[in-house]
């Protein structure tokens, strides 16, 4: 199908890219369960430019990258609007529905790379395309419709405020995807020109941090009075244990995640064609489902199983080219 091994590269960095997910999403809902969501996001950026600024340093001996104006533009939009506010809205939705069904519903994120692409890029969508498309929203659907075992209203309501955040979450990170790609300089530079992946990577976590970190500050005192956790109700000892390990597992998630995973995301976006880089980045929701049986003991129905491969699989035919 590909002649290029360039692109087969970016396959298989999709292919890692989802592996990394899968781990950073399980990390960061235990690290928000503890100090919550706000602050999780803004530390593991932070910690993510320290890690990509050293690598930078090492790769071109200088720390930062020479990027045009208009470059800039694009990687800063995509960093407040992916890495800012789309996993902020995950993060949230990790802790309101578990990261099984939140990494489900990001399934959708293909469907919003198609749309965007055929607003930015004119990139039509074929008739299996359009089969892609029912079948990921029904998959994922079915799987949501299924009502949980013991429901009450405060479930349901967090379980509707998750499932509408991971859209949201999905829809950014497919826009920070295509912003991402024009901002290392596809489409308008040469490829000379281009920045690479991990020097995008980097300019984006710069900006996505200063968009959190006056927010995390307004979350500051709160923080503070109950010694680190999220929870009121907890004393100051409880809560400085609970803040230790949430900071434990923010920086493992940070390391996994926003270095190494949002890296080779770009990598996927950069030599492999948009929608089959995004769909190759969203196969966490079948990696979960073992893990969520095996270590969170949660009820993993046929019903779930058939849901989720259903959805992946809509996912894949979406970008698959006619002949």
């Amino acid at each position: 199908m590909f002649e290029n091994a360039h692109v087969y590269t970016g396959l298989a960095a999709g292919i890692a890219t989802s592996v990394l997910w899968t781990g950073t999403s399980l990390l960061f809902t235990a690290a928000g369960k503890r100090i919550g969501p706000t602050v999780v996001n803004t530390l593991r950026l932070l910690l993510a430019v320290v890690l990509l600024s050293v690598t930078h340093r090492l790769l071109s001996g200088v720390w930062m990258p020479d990027a045009n104006a208009k470059q800039v533009l694009y990687l800063a939009a995509s960093g407040v609007i992916g890495l800012a506010i789309g996993d902020q809205a995950l993060f949230v939705a990790f802790i309101d529905i578990g990261p099984r069904l939140s990494m489900l519903i990001m399934t959708t994120s293909p469907l919003f790379a198609a749309f965007f692409g055929w607003i930015a890029l004119g990139e039509a969508l074929h008739g299996v395309a359009w089969l892609g498309v029912v079948l990921t929203v029904s998959g994922i659907a079915w799987v949501v419709a299924e009502r949980p075992p013991t429901p009450t209203v405060q479930t349901q309501q967090r379980r509707l405020r998750g499932v509408i955040l991971s859209l949201i979450g999905a829809a950014c990170q497919a826009g920070g995807l295509l912003l991402s790609k024009q901002g290392m300089g596809h489409g308008w530079l040469a490829a000379e020109d281009r920045l690479d992946p991990q020097a995008a990577t980097l300019v984006r976590m710069v900006f996505a941090g200063a968009v959190m970190v006056p927010v995390m500050m307004l979350r500051r005192k709160p923080m503070l009075r109950n010694g680190g956790s999220p929870e009121p109700s907890l004393g100051r000892s409880d809560g400085a244990d609970r803040l230790r390990m949430g900071l434990l597992y923010t920086a493992i998630g940070a390391i996994v995640g926003p270095f190494l995973g949002v890296w080779m995301s770009l990598v996927a976006g950069d030599r492999a064609p948009l929608g089959i880089a995004q769909t190759l980045c969203s196969l966490s929701p079948i990696m979960l489902l073992p893990i969520a049986a095996a270590f969170h003991k949660e009820r993993i129905t046929g019903r779930t199983v058939l849901g989720v491969l259903i959805a992946v699989f809509g996912a894949a035919l979406l970008f698959i080219r006619p002949g």
